[in-house]
Formats: structure tokens, sequence, C-alpha cells
């Protein structure tokens, strides 16, 4: 892992670099709890953040990792940049290289820009999400937040619900989840599945009732209406009743098993406001170990080899 120069997919990871990653995201949850949550491993390394699509959670993740780590920003805001006067993605990505930035994080609604991306720069390139393809970085505190818990992963039952077809997440998890030993199903009504999933290493379910009593994750996934085109299920509601994540099918869930969301949440829609809050919804904790996780990303990226947990180390 360590002498990769971008992360894109989950795909371009085997096991033996996933373990890696949140083995040193242990390290990160570690100086993340001090007083002073700050190291100077990226001290000199400017990153440049590239997002042409909204985000609060991922951008600020990857904004507040960047400072613990030491290293400066560069912001670059699609609203007020030259990308409103019609510059291509191609001339921004090389107007920003030209002002050496060692890495960009990068965020479009266009599959495969972030990998178009490294044939103009010599920044190392992160994905933050590409359009429906990958969202490593999310797969990534998935998988952390889950073996924290659960331990490892091999034979865990995993159900993905809900929007699948217009899901970054769903896609970058079935490969995270699937690598790492556990059996993945998918669940959702026909429409909101993608035409094929030749290859995927998932089940497929049309009935959450089905699977409710045997899974170890029930990952519930945000309808999001902003990307589709035509109606995908009768009513909100009638999508609640069936996929929703109810207090009566909450209850039927293994003592141990996890409740997760990328977030933001649709209360009432993929999950009842009531079961958001309970002890095994671990939401708010994926956000938490988002930070640690992207910190161990930029690190192995960028990481300039001084001692992450160097207490005497100077981080003024």
């Amino acid at each position: 892992m360590s002498a990769m120069r971008h992360l894109l997919s989950m795909a371009d990871l085997d096991r033996d670099d996933i373990e890696q990653l949140l083995n040193l995201t242990e390290s990160f949850t570690e100086v993340s709890a001090r007083q002073i949550p700050k190291v100077p491993a990226l001290r000199g390394k400017t990153i440049a953040w590239l997002f042409y699509e909204d985000s609060t959670r991922t951008r600020l993740s990857f904004e507040t990792a960047a400072k613990r780590l030491s290293a400066d920003s560069m912001n670059f805001s699609v609203s007020s940049s030259s990308v409103n006067k019609g510059e291509s993605l191609r001339d921004t990505v090389e107007t920003i290289s030209a002002m050496g930035v060692d890495g960009i994080v990068v965020r479009h609604s266009g599959a495969g820009a972030p990998h178009r991306i490294t044939q103009w720069t010599d920044a190392c390139v992160v994905n933050a999400g590409d359009g429906w393809h990958q969202h490593p970085t999310q797969s990534l505190l998935d998988l952390y937040t889950a073996t924290r818990h659960l331990g490892d992963l091999d034979g865990r039952r995993i159900a993905i619900v809900g929007d699948i077809k217009h899901s970054r997440v769903a896609r970058s998890n079935a490969i995270g989840f699937a690598k790492m030993g556990a059996e993945v199903t998918f669940v959702a009504p026909q429409t909101l599945l993608p035409p094929s999933l030749e290859g995927w290493p998932v089940k497929v379910t049309h009935d959450l009732d089905e699977v409710i009593e045997d899974i170890d994750i029930c990952y519930l996934l945000r309808m999001q209406l902003e990307r589709q085109e035509q109606s995908v299920v009768p009513t909100l509601r009638e999508f609640h009743e069936e996929y929703g994540l109810t207090a009566a099918r909450a209850s039927r869930l293994k003592d141990d098993a996890l409740i997760m969301h990328p977030g933001p949440m649709n209360r009432g829609v993929e999950i009842a406001g009531e079961v958001a809050d309970r002890p095994n919804a671990v939401i708010t904790e994926q956000v938490t170990n988002g930070i640690a996780v992207r910190m161990a990303v930029l690190y192995l990226l960028l990481g300039s080899g001084l001692d992450l947990v160097d207490e005497r180390a100077d981080v003024a």
C-alpha cells in the first residue's frame, strides 16, 4: 500500500492493504484522543480540495485529517471559480498542480473523473466520491468501525439496504466487506438495483424480513432523491414499510448486530428516528472514525516518514 500513488477505488486494494490501513487508523485514533490531536507527519505538504459536488461530512473530515497531520490546504470553490467561465476539469487540475500541490482530494459527479485527473498531475489523488462509482474512504471507515465492534469479519453477514442503484457507497462496501471475508447481500426493490450485478461479490434479495435475523450489520443507504431522474418507488412511506429499518425490524436483529448509515439520514425513510438513536446504531461513530481513516490514507500516500506517535514532536 505504501508504494501506491493514488486511492481511487476499493478494487485497487487487497486484504493486506486494507488491514495495513486499518492498523494505521488505530494509531491515528490514539492521536485524535490526545489533548492536542496533532502530529507533524505532513508538515510542508500541501493538499488541494477539489469538490465539484456538495459535501459536508467528507470534506470536513478530510480537512480535519489534514490539519491534524500539519499539512497545508488549498481550498477550491467551484461556485466562485473559473469553472463557471467554462474552464475544463483538465485546465483546473493543471492550474492547481502548477501551484505545487502534493495531493488532490476530489469529489466529482462524473464516474472515473479521479482516474482521469491522475493523468494530468504529478500529485497524489484521493477519490472522495465519483458519481455512482466509488467512495473508498467511506468504505474504509465503515470497515474500521465494523472491526472495532465485531473483530474479524470472516463469515460475517452484511445486508446493504436501499438505494443501491445510485450509491457509490454500496459499490465500495460490496468490494471492501467481501475482501475482508464477509458475506454481502444487497436488499432492494428491483427498481433500486443496477441493471446488472454480474461479477459483483454479492447476493440479492428483495425481502429485508427474510434476512433481518441472520445479519451482523444492517447497513442502510440514503434514498438519493437528487440523483434520481424518475420515480423508483411508489411513495417514500411505502419504501419505509418495505425496506426501512423500523422499530419492529430492529428488535429482530441479533443482540450484537450493528446499524450503520453513511449519512445524512432521512429519518422515517430508510431508518426510523428512534432506531437511529439506539446504542447499536454506530452512525455518529462512523463520522468520528472517518477522520482517523483519512489521516491514515493521507499519511500513507504523502507521508514523510516521521514518527507519527512521537509525543515530543514539535507541532507548532
